[in-house]
């Protein structure tokens, strides 16, 4: 873009600007024309004719300039929704609690109507264990709760919520999903992967349009108070029509020019596959589009549900190696023809069986030119790495998006479920960056907080961004570097978005896509760069949040 023409709109300098290409920040200048940056260089080398009478001109002194975090991984829907008054966020110290903690909700929402968590963890509890539907319906016998776990895959519910959806002792699961029963047949209340998936739209439907959309506003500002100028919103059911990844209500938010956080949508891959074409035909601004599929191979490891290769540790029954959520050859059958017409597809793999089966099938169907360039395919959450299969997505230049929070959400579970000699593939970030893979930072939210910040220290540290533990790091052999957890949070994410070259780095022609981090986060030792807070933040060079 040639600057010499027109003066730009705002200029923003400091002596700390991390564009996303190096190592360090250095002394710069980022000028910016409408919603794109159309310079960044030295200050004193910066064209005169960029500075006109009407620009905006900011100095943030030693404050770091850096592209705006760019979640790769988020379920905007549940996030927003639990974060506002029509829903409650909590773990819980144990069954009894967690039941506890209902009432402030129970007093708030009309009487009759659900009562709706998410965040309550069995193995974190004092006493452990898994729940059952007699302490909800103990407390309430006549109202309805569920009870979504932290980790979004299973429900717990009161026999009043069995009743309203229809689910009887003689009610069979979907393909994927399973209820547990105590000895006797009967149901406990605790729902299933596929099962709960399905459940969910029927749970939260009661909720308006309206009621929607302030929880949407609301979770936006939270957004960008965080730095987070861009999401994945990516699909969190695997069956049809349950993707919850709401375009009508950004098309609203667009409408009334309330979007302020660029979105890239990621519809369930069905055989299917009308959804994405209709999404990508309706919304081609800059700020809403949908930019390839999602799918899911297998489940959580806390529950023995992701697929791995060799039983778990702590086996619950001979040959307990998870399952995958559809057979490899369902899986391809989806992949391949997407793959063939330009889309990239993002699966959700945890066990070590699920990613490197799923790598048989990247290899096979990857995705070429598309959007005008490179798409690829991305492996989500990646929690434990047949060895050699580390080399081989980086060979196969398959994105590897995760989440640093997840490292550190169940002390002792890795070793607990999986045993020693699994435990250092778990997560490898530094190796898999020596490998050569792209590393894409999100946060899975709701399943952790959405605070970059709180996963970058983690990404560095290998500590747990709340407790600090375990001291000395969880591998610490595996922690990465300050500019390569920043660039994995900015460019890497861009290109899981399929926005690499739009968005991600401070370079001319990209959008103004910008935060500002005070104290600068590369001033600070590792285990201190908490302390950094946002004090600006612009999306497409309008600015969104500042500081008090």
């Amino acid at each position: 873009m040639d600057s010499s023409f027109f003066p730009a709109d705002l200029i923003l300098r400091s002596s700390a600007v991390f564009t996303g290409s190096e190592e360090e920040p250095h002394a710069a200048a980022v000028a910016v024309t409408s919603d794109r940056i159309i310079w960044v260089g030295d200050p004193a080398d910066m064209p005169g004719e960029l500075q006109g009478p009407d620009t905006e001109v900011r100095d943030f002194g030693d404050a770091l300039i850096m592209p705006g975090f760019h979640d790769a991984h988020m379920h905007v829907f549940h996030s927003a929704l639990y974060l506002s008054p029509l829903a409650e966020r909590f773990v819980g110290e144990n069954e009894a609690d967690a039941v506890a903690r209902l009432a402030p909700l129970a007093a708030r929402r009309p009487a009759g109507s659900w009562l709706l968590t998410q965040g309550w963890r069995d193995y974190l509890w004092n006493p452990a264990g898994m729940p059952s539907k007699a302490s909800l319906d103990a407390a309430y016998p006549d109202r309805p709760v569920a009870m979504y776990s932290g980790d979004a895959h299973t429900l717990w519910l009161n026999s009043c919520a069995l009743e309203r959806l229809g689910i009887t002792d003689d009610t069979e699961p979907p393909a994927g999903g399973s209820y547990d029963r105590d000895e006797a047949g009967h149901l406990t209340g605790i729902v299933r992967e596929a099962a709960a998936m399905e459940l969910m739209p029927r749970i939260v439907a009661e909720f308006s349009t309206e009621e929607l959309l302030d929880a949407y506003r609301s979770f936006e500002r939270y957004l960008n108070e965080h730095g987070i100028t861009g999401v994945c919103d990516v699909s969190l059911m695997a069956m049809p029509g349950l993707d919850f990844v709401r375009d009508d209500l950004y098309a609203q938010l667009e409408a009334n020019d309330e979007l302020t956080v660029r979105v890239s949508m990621f519809p369930t891959l069905l055989e299917d596959r009308g959804r994405l074409d209709e999404l990508q035909a309706a919304h081609t601004g800059p700020l809403l589009q949908a930019r390839g599929f999602k799918q899911f191979f297998d489940g959580v490891s806390s529950q023995h549900t992701a697929w791995v290769h060799d039983p778990y540790s702590n086996a619950r029954f001979d040959g307990d190696c998870g399952r995958p959520t559809v057979g490899p050859e369902v899986m391809e059958a989806l992949v391949a023809p997407a793959a063939a017409e330009g889309h990239a597809v993002r699966v959700h793999a945890i066990g070590d069986e699920a990613i490197h089966q799923c790598l048989d099938i990247f290899e096979r169907h990857p995705v070429g030119q598309v959007l005008g360039g490179v798409a690829h395919h991305t492996i989500e959450h990646l929690e434990n790495f047949q060895p050699a299969d580390i080399e081989r997505l980086a060979r196969a230049d398959v994105i590897a998006s995760v989440q640093p929070r997840h490292i550190t959400l169940d002390p002792g579970g890795p070793e607990r479920d999986l045993g020693a000699e699994r435990v250092p593939y778990m997560w490898p970030f530094r190796t898999l960056l020596d490998a050569g893979a792209t590393l894409a930072f999100g946060t899975d939210s709701p399943v952790t907080d959405i605070d970059p910040l709180d996963a970058v220290y983690t990404a560095v540290t290998r500590r747990d961004a709340d407790t600090h533990e375990p001291e000395g790091g969880w591998l610490p052999e595996e922690a990465i570097t300050l500019a390569e957890a920043l660039s994995a949070y900015t460019a890497g994410s861009a290109a899981a978005a399929q926005r690499a070259g739009e968005v991600g780095e401070l370079v001319p022609g990209q959008y103004a896509d910008l935060v500002v981090l005070s104290p600068n986060p590369f001033s600070l030792a590792p285990e201190d760069v908490q302390q950094a807070k946002v004090q600006t933040t612009y999306v497409g060079g309008k600015q969104v949040y500042e500081a008090e």
